[in-house]
């Protein structure tokens, strides 16, 4: 069975490359029937926290990229790699390494200053004499000298490293702790991993990763390192760019499947498709698919993809994720329409939830005042005519709903002998407060009939104080 894995280190947020790497992972797994892991790589003590760990659950539940298996913590797994590494020693694939900080600074010194590439210089590499006092070892894979590795990358094609490039890497430190380079071998073993899909910066890592499968003699995955996303000047993806921690984007008002059709775009295509439901996805996703090539983010890109999205997920959907941010706002929802019909009414005029609660504000709470702009352009005194008139005959209207409604507005436009504007935008000022709102018979059903009524009569009671003196 195919098995793939996310393995984030928990020394800071979760951010876009970060998920971009687990849902290609998810995705290969899902297309093809497979289990998808999560582990967690917390083995660097002084920099792992549990709220960065708390973050990446966060996060990947809002994403709903579910794993089959896990969380796995690393610190849960020490007597695991003591054993792996007790066997590397007894079996000669590993050796105690007494060479003093001080001693490896002078090598590495002496080897700049000799024009050569710093590598540890394999000093105790056959060492049997007297370990020398006061020293706390660490270990070091004993890593072939000769030959070549071969990665058959699923992205980046064949790469060949020689042998005699890689030196001997520390795979326990003087306190005992394993090292990444052990520890990951030892759990993509372990977990039945079948595709380890990665970032390139990793890259590096595998040839070292490989020898040490063939010594512990596990079988070897297969490898798939995708390439890195870059800002839009070219340099590194950073927080100026807006790689920030991915419940940011929940904060800011994404929908989390608009933010994966964002990231699997990044890097992959299938043809000229832009935009993409998650079980479309799952349907194209294809390794082969993936260019080699470095990825640019462009923010602007995903709040267009975001747009793309609100104008076709249900309505339920988008009222579950808007609810928390009419919240933040102080919006009673049981003090309004179903929210449902408010997200489904305002979904093809906002970017973001943030954007579309502060829009819907009006159908919940009860304005003070009218938007300066929109009161001294459409609440003027010529305005109270056709208020007064709009106001009987809503009053009228014995079925709120958007037709009738329709139907009076349009009557009253007739009777007046103006067009539906001389009408309209006084009455759309009047009932939400402002000059935006989606159709105006929609949204005067959904703030509702006793609101609406009031609204106008504390737009007539506006321009009468407004008198005489325009």
């Amino acid at each position: 069975m195919i098995r793939t894995r996310f393995a984030p280190s928990p020394t800071g947020y979760l951010h876009i490359g970060g998920v971009r790497t687990a849902l290609f992972s998810w995705l290969y797994a899902k297309k093809l029937g497979g289990e998808f892991i999560l582990r967690i790589e917390d083995t660097d003590l002084e920099r792992s926290t549990e709220e960065s760990v708390n973050a990446i659950l966060e996060g990947m539940s809002w994403l709903e990229l579910d794993y089959d298996q896990g969380p796995f913590y690393q610190t849960h797994r020490f007597e695991r790699y003591k054993e792996v590494i007790d066997q590397l020693l007894a079996n000669g694939h590993a050796y105690y390494c007494y060479a003093t900080p001080e001693e490896l600074d002078e090598m590495r010194e002496a080897q700049k200053a000799a024009g050569e590439k710093p590598r540890y210089d394999g000093r105790f590499r056959n060492f049997d004499g007297t370990p020398p006092a006061g020293v706390q070892p660490v270990i070091r894979f004993k890593n072939p000298t000769d030959g070549e590795v071969v990665i058959e990358d699923m992205v980046k094609g064949r790469v060949v490293i020689a042998n005699k490039e890689l030196d001997d890497l520390v795979i326990a430190r003087s306190d005992g702790t394993p090292t990444y380079n052990l520890t990951v071998v030892v759990d993509d073993w372990d977990m039945g991993v079948t595709h380890v899909i990665r970032g390139d910066d990793h890259l590096n890592n595998t040839p070292r990763q490989i020898n040490l499968y063939k010594a512990m003699g596990a079988p070897l995955p297969k490898f798939a390192h995708i390439p890195m996303v870059l800002g839009e000047d070219g340099s590194r993806l950073s927080k100026r760019h807006g790689a920030v921690s991915v419940l940011q984007y929940k904060e800011q008002g994404f929908l989390p499947e608009a933010l994966l059709n964002y990231l699997v775009r990044l890097g992959w295509s299938h043809g000229d498709q832009e935009i993409f439901s998650i079980d479309e996805m799952i349907e194209h996703f294809d390794l082969n698919n993936v260019n080699s090539a470095p990825s640019t983010f462009n923010a602007g890109k995903l709040l267009w993809i975001n747009e793309q999205h609100f104008k076709v997920a249900k309505k339920e959907h988008l009222s579950r994720h808007l609810a928390p941010f009419m919240a933040e706002l102080g919006c009673d929802l049981s003090q309004g329409p179903d929210l449902a019909n408010v997200a489904h009414l305002l979904r093809d005029r906002a970017k973001t939830f943030m954007e579309m609660a502060q829009a819907a504000v009006y159908f919940y709470q009860d304005f003070e005042s009218f938007e300066e702009g929109a009161a001294k352009k459409h609440l003027r005194l010529v305005a109270a005519e056709p208020l007064q008139l709009l106001l009987n005959k809503l009053e009228a209207v014995q079925e709120w709903q958007a037709e009738p409604i329709h139907a009076a507005i349009n009557a009253a436009a007739e009777e007046l002998g103006v067009g539906m504007g001389k009408v309209g935008m006084p009455l759309r000022v009047a009932i939400t407060g402002g000059g935006q709102s989606p159709a105006i018979d929609a949204t005067a059903e959904l703030i509702g009939k006793p609101r609406c009524i009031a609204r106008l009569q504390m737009a007539l009671t506006y321009i009468a104080a407004r008198g005489e003196g325009e």
